[in-house]
């Protein structure tokens, strides 16, 4: 699942056109089909959040990898190893070729105005002025359930549920309980280094743990038992509207 750290590390993937020149540029979205930035060169890769900001001349392309989305690299002339009519995005220079597949959002902006598109996020763990003392400000204003306000882009930007999940039960909290009412300070340092802990690894792990099946404690383990007590995990859904229900799991011994 497309987190934070997987938006890092595709980040730094695409760190392989910075300052080579744009011979190649397509985008197949209706609002951006006919610019064209071949001659420019490709400045910096970012990621903020879930946020992916390749600048490329004066302009930023602007992807979300949301769910399914992932950007690829090959070599001039390499066959995509993903299906072409799922490509939206395809940048080449003379000796890369970078493909964005099945992004949920493209956009190109002046880089100027990258502000419209991110302003909006909280503190990034993983980014250069990553500010836990604001991200903790954020979380301790929020009424709504923890586990709700962990993953608003607002609050702090990055987590998913996978990581809003794991980082509850290690910290014994029930995903219920009101952001306000919890260590926000805590929480945060802790997810903080959950995330640059996992950010350099192929696969993600919070158990310490990388072989298959044993790399979370509780997501998407409900009625296996919990591996400090034994008791059986629990699974629910938090939030109000349907389309945008939050999937918990919990220890209820562990989680008070």
């Amino acid at each position: 699942m497309p987190e934070g750290d997987t938006v890092w590390r595709t980040a730094r993937r695409l760190d392989a056109l910075v300052g080579e020149e744009v011979t190649r540029f397509d985008l197949r979205v209706p609002r951006a089909a006919t610019a064209d930035l071949t001659g420019e060169r490709v400045v910096d890769s970012a990621a903020h959040g879930k946020h992916l900001l390749l600048r490329i001349g004066d302009l930023t392309l602007h992807s979300h990898l949301k769910m399914e989305g992932s950007w690829r690299v090959f070599s001039p002339g390499e066959r995509w190893r993903k299906p072409a009519h799922t490509a939206r995005a395809v940048v080449g220079t003379a000796a890369h070729e970078a493909v964005g597949f099945d992004l949920a959002e493209v956009r190109l902006v002046p880089t100027s105005d990258e502000h419209s598109l991110v302003g909006h996020l909280g503190p990034d763990p993983l980014a250069g002025d990553w500010d836990p003392a604001r991200a903790a400000a954020n979380l301790q204003a929020d009424d709504r359930a923890i586990h709700v306000a962990l993953q608003d882009q607002r609050n702090v930007a990055g987590f998913g549920n996978e990581y809003a999940n794991e980082i509850l039960f290690v910290r014994g909290i029930l995903p219920t309980t009101p952001a306000s009412q919890t260590d926000a300070a805590a929480t945060i340092d802790l997810g903080a280094r959950m995330i640059r802990a996992n950010r350099d690894r192929r696969d993600r792990t919070f158990t310490g743990d990388a072989r298959p099946g044993r790399t979370t404690w509780v997501y998407r383990r409900e009625h296996r038992p919990c591996r400090r007590c034994g008791t059986l995990i629990v699974g629910g859904a938090l939030g109000a509207d349907p389309t945008r229900e939050r999937i918990v799991f919990w220890c209820p011994t562990c989680q008070r």
